[in-house]
């Protein structure tokens, strides 16, 4: 049952489809729009669910600007679904600053939980589940990586990252270069798609197995803590 006045923050697939849960789907059907990251990629996953509501471009360079007509229709009774281009919105995503300021105007906010790149490099990473840091995507400079690496050295937790493969070269540099070589390391590459893949290795060699591999797709980076 969809309630009036409600943002709805909906989880869809990493990859695989069969992913996407009941509650979803009726919530995608019953809200009155979508706001989405890249219309064309949730208009497939729409298409494919043979859904059809307006959709709502929402992004890092239009959220300021398209935040408060939102919210102006959701205070109106309109329900709304945030969504991500996969997984999990408002995670290292332009959706956690409409979530955001809805809860600073009262307005409810529900989760429609799902597919979660993070916890599914996780559960099958090996690494200690009890404990754990998400960092997100690292600075593109090197510098600032290298700061924000340092920041947190001394964490006991294991700790997950979000890269892309053309930089995943100079990461594994600075991390080890940071963190040391003795650290355990994951490498979760197109989670739930048809090419997954779990690379187990530690950050002294990391760099030379990602020479000798082709890297592509998206990458979960999770690294060991630091030991007691």
């Amino acid at each position: 049952m969809i309630h009036q006045g409600v943002l709805y923050i909906v989880s869809t697939p990493i990859g695989n489809m069969k992913d996407i849960t009941l509650r979803a789907i009726d919530s995608l059907k019953l809200v009155s729009k979508v706001v989405c990251e890249d219309t064309r990629r949730t208009g497939m996953l729409m298409s494919q669910l043979e859904i059809r509501k307006p959709l709502v471009s929402y992004n890092d360079f239009n959220k300021e600007s398209r935040t408060p007509s939102l919210l102006a229709a959701l205070q109106r009774g309109e329900s709304l679904a945030l969504v991500a281009d996969a997984g999990t919105p408002a995670i290292s995503d332009p959706g956690f600053y409409l979530v955001k300021r809805a809860i600073a105007q009262n307005i409810p906010v529900v989760p429609v939980p799902g597919a979660s790149a993070i916890l599914a490099g996780l559960v099958a990473s090996g690494l200690p589940t009890d404990r754990f840091l998400f960092i997100g995507f690292l600075p593109r400079k090197s510098g600032r990586r290298k700061k924000e690496i340092q920041s947190f050295a001394n964490e006991r937790g294991t700790i997950i990252i979000y890269e892309t493969a053309n930089r995943l070269p100079k990461v594994a540099a600075d991390l080890l270069e940071v963190l040391g070589p003795d650290r355990r390391v994951v490498l979760a590459r197109e989670l739930t798609k048809k090419f997954e893949q779990f690379i187990h290795t530690d950050l002294e060699h990391l760099s030379e197995i990602i020479e000798k591999t082709t890297m592509k797709g998206e990458f979960v980076v999770l690294v060991s803590g630091k030991p007691k």
